[in-house]
Parts: structure tokens; C-alpha cells; sequence
């Protein structure tokens, strides 16, 4: 079987302001995600559905086609979105097809608010203890991503709520 040729790949801007209280972390966006220049863009991805289940009295946000109207809802409610790698190269949209990356300059982000990041999957936890040295709570989220189905969608919800919860978003 012939595998693709890895290909070098930029990521996203980040997804924060001057209010962001928890900053999610991914590793880097997936196929889709890239294309459409959205995070979490995959319809399979369960972020926007947790979210959702997080935050039930605007579930019209996520019902909305329009990523500026989610990325707005989110930002309102104190979370921010980014990734570890800036740039990598990769066939697919597999964690483990990641090489040579590059990771991204967190602590430039200066972000006045922020109490916490938390890391969507293992492989962004593998950055944490970069991470830690910004002086913010961090945690490890289990991946939201449909390569994860070994964690059923009420277990993540469970996790991602206790610490919405702690980062008082919830």
C-alpha cells in the first residue's frame, strides 16, 4: 500500500481575546479544519457538542452555520482556541502522522485573563510542560476528536464540564 507524502502544513490563528479565561489547546487542526480555516471543522469532531451540552441556554449558537457566530459565542463565555504546532508536516489528519513540527509561541499570546489551559488529546499534553511554565492551572482533556472512540461522548462531557466548572465557566 502507498501512503501519502507527508506535506508541510500551517496552522490556524488563534482564537482568543482580551477575556479569555481557559485556553484549549489542540494539537494541530485536522484536514477540514484547514480547509474551511475553522477549528474543529470535521461534522464527526465532538467540541461544538459538548460545548453545546455545556453551555444548553444558547443552543442556537451552534445550530447556526456561521463559524464567526460559534467563535463569537465561545469567546463571550471566556474560552479561547489554539494549537501546539504552528506548522507541521503530515499526510491525513492523524496525530500520529505528525513530523517535524513547530510548535507556537504560547506565552506570546499575553492573554491578561487567562487561568488555565487545558490540552484536547495526548498529543498536545505532551507540550504541558511548556505549558505549566506560563504560571496557569493546566489540564488534560480527552480528545474530542472521532479518532477517539474509545471514550464515549457522556465521558468526555463529564471531563470537559469538571473543568469548565473549576475554571469557572460553567
Amino acid at each position: 500500500m502507498n501512503l501519502p507524502l507527508p506535506v508541510l502544513l500551517t496552522g490556524l490563528p488563534p482564537l482568543v481575546g482580551p477575556d479569555t479565561r481557559l485556553l484549549i489547546l489542540g494539537s494541530f487542526p485536522g484536514g477540514r479544519s484547514l480547509q474551511l480555516q475553522q477549528y474543529y471543522a470535521h461534522p464527526q469532531n465532538q467540541f461544538w457538542k459538548i460545548l453545546q451540552a455545556i453551555w444548553p441556554e444558547s443552543p442556537d449558537a451552534l445550530c447556526v452555520e456561521s463559524y464567526e457566530q460559534r467563535s463569537n459565542w465561545l469567546l463571550a463565555r471566556g474560552l479561547g482556541l489554539w494549537d501546539v504546532y504552528a506548522a507541521c508536516e503530515r499526510a491525513g489528519s492523524l496525530d500520529s502522522a505528525i513530523r517535524n513540527a513547530t510548535p507556537n509561541d504560547i506565552a506570546a499570546l499575553q492573554l491578561p485573563q487567562l487561568r488555565a489551559i487545558a490540552h484536547n488529546g495526548g498529543e498536545s499534553f505532551k507540550h504541558a510542560r511548556h505549558t505549566r511554565s506560563l504560571g496557569v492551572r493546566v489540564y488534560r482533556l480527552p480528545s474530542t476528536s472521532p479518532a477517539n472512540a474509545s471514550w464515549s461522548f457522556e465521558r468526555k462531557l463529564a471531563a470537559w464540564r469538571a473543568v469548565m466548572q473549576e475554571c469557572g465557566l460553567v
